[in-house]
């Protein structure tokens, strides 16, 4: 644990401000992995038997309304009842659902979707929202991962906007590898995912070291573990408004705003009884300057409402899943989700 102490970047900049300044506008940003929306429909290119009205799911049209009915009022309710400015999500099975999920649910948002099908055969995929009246888009990409075992990943979906003041924004939607067998057996899936995010970034670095980016996920690893700290580089963050001034903000970094809470012992995903802050928001030191759009000190935050809380027994305060195993609970996800502010100045 001493490289908690190794690695705590103490930063007491300007633009962490606890309120917003006056003539501001403020940008809510949101990330959740859905757990496992997938429609009712056989896709013969992927492995979707399980969500089928005769797998072992017993997944129905009534269960997915159900489920889409579930997130969206979960959606609607950040961001004090005016839902996301923008927000990724994982685990969707393509992006008609997503469309079907919109179209439905946000009628009063101009939301768009930016998506990519990757080449993981459960159909699992990366998903953005955006509100088209907050951003410009300007364009998307997706970067694969190299397939180290029987089964490709995910790929890291990659999407540029531009804010109302001119400003682009670079986001990263990830969803790395599991721990499904064992958190240090399949920890070099992660490490390579880092890697390749860490290649598109330092590109991006390359042509402008201050450049705006947000990298958001399920990266199945905590603040501290490998895969983030050391190979993408993403250092603990903190800021204290009381202490701001003269202070001079590096380019080319990466700062993880999770690391406030995760040192809490806080989580978004609970197993066994134990906490795991798998899903984080990191940024880079662009957004940490006064210039410009820029983070709302201490503005991270969890989604942990008992709206999406298991109420009663021994998981009570856990994520409420739609199922578990295959026990079907009608709940929401089995992960919170989590969000961050922005100034636009």
């Amino acid at each position: 644990m001493n490289r908690l102490f190794i690695f705590l970047l103490l930063i007491f900049a300007s633009s962490c401000s606890a309120e917003p300044p006056a003539n501001t506008d403020t940008l809510f940003i949101a990330f959740w992995n859905l757990e496992n929306l997938f429609d009712t429909i056989d896709d013969p290119n992927k492995d979707d038997q399980e969500f089928l009205t005769d797998g072992v799911k017993e997944w129905t049209n009534e269960r997915l309304d159900k489920k889409m009915y579930n997130l969206a009022r979960v959606i609607n309710y950040m961001n004090d009842f005016k839902a996301p400015d923008a927000f990724g999500v994982v685990e969707c099975e393509n992006q008609a659902i997503l469309e079907v999920l919109v179209s439905k649910y946000f009628k009063d948002r101009n939301y768009k979707i930016a998506y990519a099908e990757s080449p993981d055969n459960r159909g699992i995929d990366c998903g953005f929202i955006y509100d088209a009246d907050k951003f410009k888009f300007l364009s998307t990409k997706d970067y694969q991962i190299k397939k180290l075992s029987s089964s490709p990943t995910r790929s890291i979906l990659n999407i540029t906007l531009q804010t109302k003041n001119g400003e682009e924004i670079i986001f990263f939607v990830n969803h790395w590898s599991s721990r499904r067998n064992g958190a240090s057996e399949s920890e070099y899936k992660r490490v390579e995912a880092a890697k390749v995010l860490k290649r598109e970034v330092d590109r991006i670095f390359d042509k402008n070291g201050y450049a705006k980016i947000i990298i958001m996920g399920d990266f199945n690893d905590e603040p501290v573990d490998e895969a983030i700290l050391k190979t993408l580089g993403a250092d603990p963050f903190k800021c204290d408004p009381s202490n701001n001034r003269n202070v001079q903000i590096l380019g080319k970094e990466l700062y993880n705003l999770s690391y406030n809470l995760f040192e809490q012992g806080l989580g978004t995903i609970s197993f066994r009884g134990d906490w795991n802050l798998f899903d984080q928001i990191i940024i880079s030191s662009g957004l940490v300057t006064q210039k410009g759009l820029s983070y709302l000190c201490d503005s991270f935050d969890i989604f942990s409402s008992d709206l999406v809380a298991t109420r009663s027994g021994k998981y009570k305060g856990t994520p409420f899943p739609t199922y578990g195993g295959n026990r079907y609970l009608g709940g929401y996800s089995d992960h919170f989700a989590v969000s961050a502010k922005f100034i636009l100045r």
